[in-house]
């Protein structure tokens, strides 16, 4: 009976000094992989703004979530082996920006880890998801897609010209929003009686091409429509815009940060903020192709008044005073 009880008391004691950690299995901590075709420092607005979505979710980076950053850098053909890689440190989830190469590199990688899109063109045009009700597969995430857009530009570019008659458009033939964008585009042009020069940039060495073409045929103004090596390329076309005394207008923020007179597009920081939610939930058991994809709900309409200054161009104080941010 004394050595039962012994027993019992020696059980309790070891019990007694076991910590909670060595009763409990560790938590896992989350480890999220960010893929962009992009430069750090040129997404660095963008991973803040994720950042920030996260951490009013709860999640604070290098405590209790991991972040992964990869960026090609510009060198599109990267993004496979930089996809390859996070599938091979087993992310939970994989975050891609800078465009639908990201995606499209992530999702010939894997078919199991789930995708958050943080702001591609067009995914269903590009392949990435079934519909944006229904994405099926492991991909979910936020599109830039929005009704009009491209043809809400060129009434801006018309508004800053009013005589505006010849607009060269800067675009990729082979891009998979081609279509759409030119559906956008093209009646706002019939409206206002302008004639669209299309010159296509396939590579970086198309770029200079292009505007001797535009300068060749007499265009008053340039619109610029998003693509992989248009985007990546967006410092050197602001300058030769500028350097031909062109206004342009362009798809996102970055172009005028870069030096680009203006631009009109969804709200990116809002987009990129918005991916925290998506992870959220995919971490706590949602399936990415149960989450509809949204769509843009805030807008921005970017002015660079040094640009305007440098090409001689004043901007009419009415379209300045919609500006959602302008640069002195």
């Amino acid at each position: 009976m004394k050595k039962k009880i012994a027993g019992v008391v020696l059980s309790a004691l070891l019990l007694a000094f076991c910590s909670p950690a060595d009763a409990q299995q560790p938590t896992k901590i989350p480890r999220i992989g960010y893929l962009s075709g992009g430069f750090p420092s040129a997404d660095a607005p963008r991973t803040e703004a994720f950042q920030e979505g996260l951490r009013e979710l709860g999640y604070v980076e290098g405590k209790n979530i991991v972040i992964e950053y990869r960026h090609a850098e510009g060198k599109l053909d990267r993004l496979s082996a930089l996809a390859a890689e996070l599938v091979r440190l087993k992310v939970d989830v994989i975050v891609t920006g800078g465009g639908g190469g990201a995606t499209r590199a992530a999702k010939e990688a894997t078919k199991t880890i789930p995708i958050v899109m943080a702001g591609d063109v067009d995914p269903v045009a590009q392949g990435s998801v079934t519909s944006l009700a229904r994405p099926g597969g492991n991909i979910t995430g936020l599109s830039t897609l929005a009704p009009e857009i491209s043809g809400k530009r060129l009434e801006l570019l018309k508004e800053i010209v009013p005589k505006l008659s010849r607009v060269a458009v800067l675009w990729t033939s082979t891009g998979p929003s081609t279509a759409r964008l030119l559906q956008e585009v093209e009646p706002v042009a019939g409206a206002f009686g302008i004639k669209l020069q299309f010159l296509d940039i396939r590579s970086a060495k198309d770029i200079e091409t292009a505007f001797r073409a535009a300068t060749k045929g007499r265009a008053e103004g340039i619109l610029v429509l998003t693509g992989p090596v248009i985007n990546a390329q967006r410092k050197q076309i602001a300058e030769l815009a500028a350097k031909s005394r062109l206004p342009a207008i362009y798809p996102f923020p970055e172009y005028v940060d870069a030096g680009g007179l203006m631009s009109y597009s969804a709200s990116i920081a809002d987009l990129y903020r918005r991916a925290g939610t998506f992870v959220d939930k995919i971490l706590k058991g949602a399936k990415p192709g149960d989450l509809p994809v949204e769509q843009p709900t805030k807008f921005e309409f970017v002015i660079n008044l040094k640009a305007a200054k440098q090409i001689g161009l004043t901007i009419p104080p009415t379209v300045l005073a919609r500006a959602d941010k302008v640069i002195r």
